[in-house]
């Protein structure tokens, strides 16, 4: 998003700050797109206001900005992430000697609480495979599809983005691995297990009707070319209700396979890997452990678990 009609000095400072985030701090062209946008809107409001230069930028005009945001009903983690924006424009501005000062250097965020997504218990999970695989057996090619989307969404916890830009050249059936590009284009190899494999070789087997060349993307809409996210959560919600479980969109799949690999023993850095997280900080907010798995691990380890087990009536 590139505003017009701002003033040349503000306008050429939004193009310096973009290309910073873009080229400088190699950030993913989504993280490109919300900088970009937010800024966008901070110097129109900025501009309304009579500022026509980065130094001209005050703390009132921020403020004032955000006051706007909530007042149009924008979500409490939007406005934190809008000041964040600001924050981070203002301070490149005085590096850059733009500014004679950081205006956002006070500037204070909305505390968001952070809720976590549904998360399929191991029969949902179950449950929404056993549909998946039962709606592929009609014998067409977006049916094996969609299984296998849900199959791999699980079996590796990738973001949506990440399984919409995989190549057939990324996966390694043999070693049951599959390469995927994240957040600020880091590679990492993710494994996944047999089930989805499966999933996988009946899809690839049938993608030929969908799409024509042998290479490229793995998944692919009805007219052949790359699917797009829109494409997948409506794949992942018409399962997931089909299923008779929770209706969920697939970043509940990803949340869902963190959990469950860290029920099943694993630490937080594996999960931390798999996730393709920058920061285990990150890592600990997404996940969360199951009150049964710390009830198992307390009566295994501690010497006096037996004390609060449940007595018989006297």
């Amino acid at each position: 998003m590139y505003p017009a009609g701002l003033p040349p000095a503000l306008d050429d400072a939004f193009a310096g700050f973009i290309e910073h985030v873009r080229d400088e701090r190699g950030r993913s062209r989504h993280t490109v797109r919300a900088y970009a946008g937010d800024l966008a809107d901070l110097l129109a409001y900025a501009a309304q206001q009579g500022a026509a230069d980065p130094g001209d930028l005050t703390l009132a005009h921020l403020r004032g900005w955000l006051a706007l945001q909530g007042a149009h009903g924008r979500a409490r983690a939007t406005v934190a992430r809008r000041a964040a924006t600001a924050r981070a424009f203002t301070g490149w501005c005085l590096r850059r000697g733009l500014a004679p000062t950081d205006a956002g250097e006070r500037l204070a965020s909305p505390r968001v609480t952070r809720t976590l997504p549904t998360v399929l218990d191991a029969g949902e999970a179950a449950d929404l495979m056993r549909h998946a695989a039962v709606a592929s057996d009609d014998g067409s090619a977006v049916a094996a599809r969609d299984r296998a989307i849900v199959e791999l969404l699980y079996a590796t916890g990738m973001r949506v983005a990440e399984l919409c830009a995989i190549d057939v050249g990324d996966v390694d059936r043999h070693r049951l691995t599959v390469r995927v590009t994240g957040k600020g284009d880091k590679q990492r190899t993710v494994p996944f297990g047999r089930p989805a494999d499966e999933a996988l070789g009946d899809w690839l087997a049938r993608r030929a009707e969908l799409a024509g060349a042998p290479a490229g993307p793995v998944f692919v809409g009805v007219r052949g070319r790359r699917i797009d996210p829109r494409t997948v959560r409506l794949v992942v919600h018409r399962l997931t209700a089909g299923a008779g479980g929770p209706e969920v969109a697939p970043h509940a799949l990803r949340h869902t396979a963190a959990t469950h690999v860290l029920d099943g023993g694993a630490d937080l850095r594996s999960v931390q890997e798999l996730l393709g997280h920058a920061s285990l900080a990150t890592t600990q907010r997404y996940t969360h452990v199951s009150v049964e798995r710390l009830r198992a691990t307390f009566v295994q380890a501690h010497p006096r678990a037996g004390e609060h087990e449940e007595r018989p009536p006297a």
